[in-house]
């Protein structure tokens, strides 16, 4: 039997950008520990796909996170029918590599609109409800780029750096109306987007090597970190960023 403070059973929890990889990894490990949830991104088919395939009461909500009236459309409209949120996940992102001297202006925006922008337009919207209600759980996907960085991803790192700031600001606005705001950094995680760089013989060998763990991250390896975060256990926890990551982090 499970302690009772990492019990969730019940609990409604929206996962930005969950059709795939490592978003839709956290959304089952929610829906495997009890929780209603409700997968976002902006392809309905492909969300209904995902939904299809999770196991327990699972929803859609379709939605652009970086739009501020899509997003305030997206989240009243998922609160009416499926019910007040206990749990958000910001997991929304993705990954622009080019030298910085070489970076477009356009690249530049949809990196922070994606990365950054998202979290707080989602956050705030959510947030509205949870710190009326008295209690909430936020998590910020950050990354191990939000402390250290690789050449060609400076752009990426900036936007990751600043959710590690946005979640810590996050704690200071709305802990004191009983919501938990804090970080998940997953380090090298196998995923569909990582691929290339999982194949890529030398960079692997280069992860594994940097890694104390010896290998690449699951997708699994983050649920965990993630059930800590969102259950009672972690109810004095506050913009903290847990980063999981092999101990990469750690070493030189």
């Amino acid at each position: 039997m499970s302690h009772p403070l990492f019990d969730v059973t019940g609990r409604i929890a929206l996962v930005t950008g969950s059709s795939r990889g490592i978003g839709l990894a956290l959304a089952r490990g929610l829906a495997e520990a009890g929780c209603t949830v409700v997968l976002n991104g902006r392809d309905p088919e492909r969300l209904e796909r995902a939904a299809a395939d999770l196991p327990g009461d699972v929803r859609t909500s379709t939605f652009d996170v970086t739009d501020g009236a899509s997003v305030a459309a997206g989240i009243a409209r998922t609160e009416e029918e499926v019910g007040p949120l206990d749990i958000l996940v910001n997991n929304a992102g993705m990954q622009l590599r080019a030298p910085l001297l070489e970076f477009a202006d356009a690249d530049w925006h949809r990196l922070l609109d994606t990365n950054l922008t998202s979290a707080f337009l989602v956050g705030r919207e959510a947030a509205r409800g949870m710190t009326r209600r008295g209690h909430g759980k936020i998590v910020n996907i950050c990354s191990l780029q939000s402390e250290v960085v690789r050449p060609g991803i400076a752009p990426y790192a900036a936007t990751k750096g600043a959710l590690k700031m946005l979640t810590k600001g996050m704690c200071a606005d709305w802990g004191p109306y009983g919501v938990q705001v804090n970080g998940l950094g997953p380090g090298y995680i196998e995923t569909e987007l990582t691929r290339p760089l999982v194949e890529d013989e030398e960079f692997s060998a280069w992860v594994r090597r940097r890694t104390p763990a010896g290998r690449w991250g699951r997708t699994e390896d983050l649920v965990g970190g993630l059930l800590y975060l969102v259950s009672p256990a972690a109810d004095f926890v506050g913009g903290q960023v847990l980063y999981v990551d092999g101990g990469m982090s750690s070493v030189l």
